[in-house]
């Protein structure tokens, strides 16, 4: 008998819509729909066990409700009275509007969205279960709203902890790249498993973790839990034992890598030791405390991926400040992408790519980025500078 069928939403980073769509088709389920910061596909009470679990790229997994119009607040309170709540929340269960979001709407104000659309969920369901009270008491069900040119999207957040919260990372450092973000990062490179990849900047290792993830097959959701895993009225605990069977079944731990990361600061590799060890992979990388003036590698055909110090100025001050907001010295950060750009240039046949907004990365790196590609690191616009090398020979025509 087939399974009842959902739209389901993944939000993630703008400019990262396409990676997270291309993984949606990997792991077996069809897009509906791609806009900006979010991509939607059609799965069933099973797709969304494996969404949460497989998922490298994605912020999160949306149960999506319904849709409609709303100009006023009596069309907000009658749009959300006629969705099907009751299909989805038990009378017993917590629910409320955790977050609202518009953008070229006419109703704008987050708080005055989440009280009427409570009081109208409220009401729906009231009719529905026959009683006029909610306990409150059961599994939680938060909501999100999206609006956009007065549209209404609902959804029903199945995942909890934003998805880049992998569970590996408990020691962290200045700055660090959100997870999800790292491995979208390196999703957009033509670096595969295999091949070389060294990040002279490693801080806490989130670049070459999720590297090692990729290269030994290990599900970033592995070791984590999900709020819909409560949801037994819709999900089945066994679908979520079984999409964790399925990974664990792929874990190659016996794979080659040359993996390694360095940074200046002790601490900081002392950090990314520890979150490797954590993430299951530290055999797999290799951590060294080394200035970027000290960057070498004696093969060819590597790959640098990165998130250099930005120098981001952050008040109007006309005090630096980086991007934990230290006041940071920008003949500093100069001199910093001077060093790399020299270095980058010593490594035969290398590519690199970077993630910035530190405005004259190319002027002070020497060189021209062959693309760049706008990507909001949070609330911060940030540039993804791509400086590929040669291909490798094809190993076969080298051969013969």
């Amino acid at each position: 008998m087939p399974q009842q069928q959902y739209e389901l939403i993944a939000p993630c980073h703008f400019g990262m819509e396409s990676v997270v769509k291309n993984e949606i088709y990997d792991i077996g389920y069809e897009i509906s729909e791609v806009t900006d910061g979010r991509v939607t596909f059609i799965g069933d009470a099973e797709a969304i066990a494996r969404a949460n679990i497989c998922l490298r790229t994605a912020e999160r997994i949306l149960l999506k409700a319904g849709s409609f119009h709303a100009e006023t607040w009596e069309e907000l309170f009658q749009g959300t009275l006629s969705l099907p709540w009751e299909a989805y929340l038990p009378r017993e269960s917590r629910f409320w509007v955790t977050k609202a979001a518009t953008v070229k709407s006419r109703l704008f104000s987050p708080s005055d969205i989440q009280s009427v659309m409570k009081k109208a969920m409220v009401e729906r369901m009231k009719k529905k279960y026959m009683i006029d009270h909610f306990p409150e008491t059961g599994s939680p069900y938060p909501v999100r709203v999206f609006i956009k040119k007065d549209e209404v999207t609902c959804a029903i957040d199945t995942t909890g902890e934003s998805l880049h919260k992998r569970g590996y990372r408990r020691m962290a450092v200045k700055a660090p790249i959100a997870e999800n973000l790292a491995a979208g990062l390196i999703m957009l490179t033509p670096w595969r498993p295999g091949r070389i990849l060294v990040d002279p900047f490693c801080g806490s290792g989130t670049f070459l973790i999720e590297a090692a993830l990729l290269s030994a097959h290990i599900a970033p959701g592995l070791r984590r839990h999900f709020l819909a895993e409560e949801w037994t009225n819709l999900i089945p605990s066994s679908y979520w034992t079984d999409a964790r069977e399925e990974a664990e079944e792929m874990i190659d731990l016996s794979v080659d890598t040359d993996l390694q990361g360095y940074d200046i600061d002790p601490a900081a590799i002392a950090a990314a030791r520890e979150n490797a060890r954590l993430a299951g992979v530290d055999k797999l990388i290799h951590f060294q405390t080394r200035g970027v003036e000290a960057l070498s590698h004696p093969k060819k055909y590597g790959f640098l991926i990165t998130n250099p110090p930005y120098g981001e100025r952050l008040t109007g001050s006309g005090t630096s400040f980086s991007q934990d907001g230290d006041p940071e010295d920008l003949s500093g950060i100069s001199e910093l992408y001077r060093t790399l750009g020299s270095r980058f240039k010593e490594l035969d046949s290398w590519s690199m790519y970077l993630i910035t907004s530190y405005e004259k990365a190319e002027q002070d790196l020497g060189l021209k980025a062959a693309r760049n590609r706008k990507i909001y690191n949070g609330m911060l616009k940030t540039y993804f500078y791509q400086f590929p090398g040669p291909k490798p020979p094809n190993r076969r025509r080298a051969g013969s």
